[in-house]
Protein backbone atom coordinates (compact mmCIF):
# COMPACT_ATOMS: atom_id res chain seq x y z
CA UNK A 1 0.00 0.00 0.00
CA UNK A 2 1.11 3.68 -0.52
CA UNK A 3 0.72 4.23 3.06
CA UNK A 4 3.27 1.55 4.00
CA UNK A 5 5.68 2.15 1.23
CA UNK A 6 5.58 6.50 2.42
CA UNK A 7 6.71 5.35 5.87
CA UNK A 8 8.93 2.34 5.02
CA UNK A 9 11.00 5.19 2.55
CA UNK A 10 11.06 7.90 5.57
CA UNK A 11 12.36 5.62 7.90
CA UNK A 12 14.58 4.31 5.13
CA UNK A 13 16.06 7.47 4.16
CA UNK A 14 15.99 8.41 7.88
CA UNK A 15 13.66 11.37 8.06
CA UNK A 16 10.92 12.81 10.61
CA UNK A 17 7.47 13.14 9.17
CA UNK A 18 8.55 17.05 9.76
CA UNK A 19 11.70 16.88 7.92
CA UNK A 20 9.82 15.15 5.08
CA UNK A 21 6.83 17.66 5.20
CA UNK A 22 9.20 20.70 4.55
CA UNK A 23 11.04 18.82 1.37
CA UNK A 24 7.83 18.28 -0.13
CA UNK A 25 6.12 21.87 1.01
CA UNK A 26 3.25 20.01 2.72
CA UNK A 27 2.66 19.88 6.69
CA UNK A 28 3.45 17.28 8.94
CA UNK A 29 -0.07 16.41 9.49
CA UNK A 30 -0.21 15.46 6.03
CA UNK A 31 2.42 13.41 5.81
CA UNK A 32 0.35 11.74 9.14
CA UNK A 33 -2.29 11.15 7.35
CA UNK A 34 -0.49 9.57 4.42
CA UNK A 35 1.21 7.25 6.34
CA UNK A 36 -2.23 6.38 8.48
CA UNK A 37 -3.96 6.02 5.22
CA UNK A 38 -6.72 8.28 5.96
CA UNK A 39 -5.76 9.89 2.78
CA UNK A 40 -3.39 9.69 -0.04
CA UNK A 41 -1.10 12.84 -1.71
CA UNK A 42 -2.41 14.48 -5.14
CA UNK A 43 -0.04 14.23 -8.14
CA UNK A 44 2.24 16.87 -7.67
CA UNK A 45 2.99 15.68 -4.02
CA UNK A 46 3.75 11.80 -5.36
CA UNK A 47 5.76 13.58 -7.67
CA UNK A 48 7.96 15.03 -5.15
CA UNK A 49 7.31 11.94 -3.02
CA UNK A 50 9.13 10.41 -5.90
CA UNK A 51 12.25 12.81 -6.60
CA UNK A 52 12.69 12.70 -2.90
CA UNK A 53 13.05 9.16 -2.70
CA UNK A 54 14.99 8.40 -5.53
CA UNK A 55 11.99 6.01 -7.28
CA UNK A 56 9.78 5.94 -9.93
CA UNK A 57 5.73 7.10 -9.20
CA UNK A 58 5.05 3.44 -10.22
CA UNK A 59 7.18 1.78 -7.34
CA UNK A 60 5.49 4.37 -5.24
CA UNK A 61 1.66 3.75 -5.79
CA UNK A 62 2.38 -0.36 -6.59
CA UNK A 63 1.73 -3.13 -4.47
CA UNK A 64 5.02 -4.52 -4.67
CA UNK A 65 8.05 -4.21 -2.60
CA UNK A 66 10.54 -1.55 -3.52
CA UNK A 67 13.12 -3.73 -3.14
CA UNK A 68 11.62 -6.09 -5.87
CA UNK A 69 12.71 -4.10 -9.01
CA UNK A 70 16.25 -3.86 -8.23
CA UNK A 71 16.52 -7.74 -7.35
CA UNK A 72 14.39 -8.41 -10.84
CA UNK A 73 17.22 -6.41 -12.31
CA UNK A 74 20.16 -8.05 -10.81
CA UNK A 75 18.74 -11.57 -11.31
CA UNK A 76 18.65 -11.29 -14.96
CA UNK A 77 22.14 -9.38 -15.17
CA UNK A 78 22.80 -12.87 -13.06
CA UNK A 79 21.03 -15.49 -15.92
CA UNK A 80 22.42 -12.89 -18.96
CA UNK A 81 26.28 -13.73 -17.29
CA UNK A 82 25.33 -17.51 -16.33
CA UNK A 83 24.03 -17.86 -20.20
CA UNK A 84 26.69 -15.63 -21.73
CA UNK A 85 29.54 -17.51 -19.81
CA UNK A 86 28.01 -21.17 -21.45
CA UNK A 87 28.34 -19.97 -24.55
CA UNK A 88 31.77 -19.10 -24.32
CA UNK A 89 32.12 -22.37 -22.67
CA UNK A 90 30.04 -24.35 -25.53
CA UNK A 91 32.25 -22.20 -28.10
CA UNK A 92 35.37 -23.21 -26.53
CA UNK A 93 34.36 -26.75 -27.00
CA UNK A 94 33.13 -27.13 -30.19
CA UNK A 95 36.48 -25.76 -31.22
CA UNK A 96 38.43 -27.80 -28.88
CA UNK A 97 36.22 -30.81 -30.88
CA UNK A 98 36.88 -29.83 -34.26
CA UNK A 99 40.38 -28.88 -33.68
CA UNK A 100 41.15 -32.52 -32.09
CA UNK A 101 39.50 -34.15 -34.77
CA UNK A 102 41.31 -32.80 -37.46
CA UNK A 103 44.34 -33.02 -35.41
CA UNK A 104 43.81 -36.97 -35.61
CA UNK A 105 42.71 -36.56 -38.99
CA UNK A 106 46.24 -35.34 -39.64
CA UNK A 107 48.21 -37.97 -37.13
CA UNK A 108 46.04 -40.76 -39.10
CA UNK A 109 47.52 -39.77 -42.54
CA UNK A 110 51.24 -38.96 -41.44
CA UNK A 111 51.60 -42.04 -38.65
CA UNK A 112 48.99 -44.82 -39.77
CA UNK A 113 51.26 -47.43 -37.90
CA UNK A 114 50.20 -45.24 -34.30
CA UNK A 115 46.51 -45.36 -35.43
CA UNK A 116 46.92 -49.13 -35.77
CA UNK A 117 48.56 -49.52 -32.58
CA UNK A 118 45.99 -47.36 -30.79
CA UNK A 119 43.34 -50.04 -32.63
CA UNK A 120 45.20 -52.69 -31.62
CA UNK A 121 45.58 -51.83 -27.98
CA UNK A 122 41.74 -51.43 -27.47
CA UNK A 123 39.94 -54.39 -25.45
CA UNK A 124 36.35 -52.55 -26.55
CA UNK A 125 34.66 -53.61 -29.59
CA UNK A 126 34.85 -50.14 -30.67
CA UNK A 127 38.23 -49.45 -32.18
CA UNK A 128 40.94 -47.12 -30.34
CA UNK A 129 39.98 -44.13 -33.12
CA UNK A 130 36.64 -44.77 -33.03
CA UNK A 131 36.31 -43.97 -28.93
CA UNK A 132 38.57 -40.57 -30.09
CA UNK A 133 36.36 -39.78 -32.89
CA UNK A 134 33.40 -39.99 -30.37
CA UNK A 135 35.05 -38.34 -27.95
CA UNK A 136 36.28 -35.94 -29.82
CA UNK A 137 32.37 -35.16 -31.22
CA UNK A 138 31.12 -35.54 -28.13
CA UNK A 139 33.02 -32.41 -27.55
CA UNK A 140 31.35 -30.35 -30.21
CA UNK A 141 28.24 -31.51 -29.22
CA UNK A 142 27.97 -30.53 -25.34
CA UNK A 143 29.63 -27.43 -27.03
CA UNK A 144 26.92 -26.34 -29.16
CA UNK A 145 23.96 -27.91 -26.53
CA UNK A 146 25.61 -25.09 -24.24
CA UNK A 147 25.88 -22.46 -26.80
CA UNK A 148 21.65 -22.84 -28.17
CA UNK A 149 20.39 -23.07 -24.38
CA UNK A 150 17.95 -20.84 -23.60
CA UNK A 151 16.61 -20.04 -20.33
Amino acid sequence: MLSEKIYTLRRKNGLSQEQLAEKIGVSRQAISKWEGGLSTPELDKLKALSECFQVTIDELTNDQNTNNCSNTAEQKKADTETIQTQSKIGIALCFIGAICLVLFGILMMLQPYAVQQMNESSMITLNGTGILILFFILFMIIGIVLILKKK
